[in-house]
């Protein structure tokens, strides 16, 4: 027997040239561009049984989407977005979880907490756990060290230093001086294997120590180039003979500003004595426990990460040439490190910080 009759599908001009553009659009779906051949097909007046086979499908999906286009019209034909699984978290188990993470400490007796144990009190799953932290930008597991400058002195200084970067004088050099110390000239017990596909380079966590050094570095904040020289010890003699180089190093018609921390050495007797017949050095001491303000800091992590860190060396010789030799190399194409905060910028954060901390009973 016959089947039932097919319903009739009519397009309008509109219709027509939606469903023509669906098949053209790259980024439709297979199962959108084959609706819209089903409903085309069928807009030529075939019945269902010729549409599918023109299509290689079944008649019951040429059925499912004649009726569905009839019924809906183009929305018909998009998938309507599915509603998921429900939720099996609620919103009161994640503030206690939120609220357990910042105020409480785990009861195994840990220092912090960790997925599985919170996981374990909670009652959820490590992975619902660890979203919930990700969400909130929570992380137990990691620990940052800080110090806040007691310095009685604290915003005279830093105003003091922070103008001398954003302001320069006129006819001066500004420089960032410091003292990187107990630089170890380390080798390792055995050869460092090479960098290889797959395979990053690899070294014994062990080394074997030959010696120390200290580089005493005064970074020209405008240029970036970097006047430096070892010493054997770090004493204020050390000091002066630094206080010399830069000196003689700097032409004659040029004031000299030194940014400097707090430590003892340049600060004695002698010191100050040389200070007084050199008089265009000009010392701003930055904040005790405030070394952040010293740009010259920022140089010295440039030589640890691209040099220090995986070097090795048999002698605080061959160590000392090393470094000489990427500091020639940084000075043929220096990078200024360039200051951007204003100091009440600076002294405003640290007091939001301050009275966040104060008003929260830390």
């Amino acid at each position: 027997m016959p089947g039932p009759k097919p319903l009739v599908l009519v397009l309008s001009d509109r219709e027509r040239r939606v469903l023509r553009g669906w098949l053209r659009k790259q980024t439709a779906s297979q199962a959108l561009v084959l609706r819209s051949r089903i409903v085309l097909t069928c807009a030529e007046g075939r019945p269902n049984a010729q549409v599918a086979e023109k299509l290689g499908i079944s008649r019951e999906t040429v059925r499912k989407w004649r009726a569905r286009f009839v019924a809906d019209r183009l929305e018909g034909l998009v998938d309507k977005p599915r509603s998921g699984a429900p939720r099996t978290i609620t919103d009161e188990q994640v503030e206690s979880l939120v609220a357990r993470t910042l105020d409480q400490a785990p009861p195994t007796g840990d220092s912090h907490w960790s997925t599985r144990s919170m996981a374990d009190v909670a009652g959820m799953s490590q992975s619902a756990v660890s979203r919930i932290w990700r969400a909130f930008g929570l992380k137990p597991h990691i620990v940052q060290t800080w110090k806040l400058s007691t310095d009685p002195e604290f915003v005279t200084k830093v105003r003091d230093v922070v103008g001398i970067y954003l302001a320069p004088p006129e006819n001066a050099l500004v420089l960032a001086v410091d003292e990187k110390s107990q630089i170890q000239a380390l080798d390792r017990t055995q050869p460092v294997l090479p960098l290889a596909p797959g395979t990053p380079a690899r070294m014994t966590h062990d080394y074997i120590r030959h010696g120390t050094t200290s580089l005493f570095a005064a970074l020209d904040i405008a240029s970036g180039s970097v006047i430096a020289q070892h010493y054997r010890r770090h004493r204020h003699q050390e000091f002066l003979r630094f206080l010399k180089t830069i000196d003689a190093a700097v032409p004659k018609d040029l004031e000299l500003h030194l940014v400097l921390d707090n430590y003892a050495t340049h600060k004695t007797e002698a010191v100050k004595k040389w200070l007084l017949r050199h008089p265009r050095f000009h010392l701003h001491f930055t904040p005790t426990s405030a070394s952040w303000l010293n740009l010259v800091e920022r140089w010295f992590a440039e030589l640890t990460c691209r040099k220090l860190r995986r070097s090795a060396h048999r002698s605080v010789t061959e160590l000392e040439r090393d470094i000489r030799h990427w500091i020639n190399e940084w000075n043929d194409n220096p990078k200024p490190f360039v200051w951007t905060k204003a100091a009440d910028a600076i002294l405003d954060t640290l007091a939001a910080y301050c009275t966040r901390n104060s008003d929260s009973g830390h």
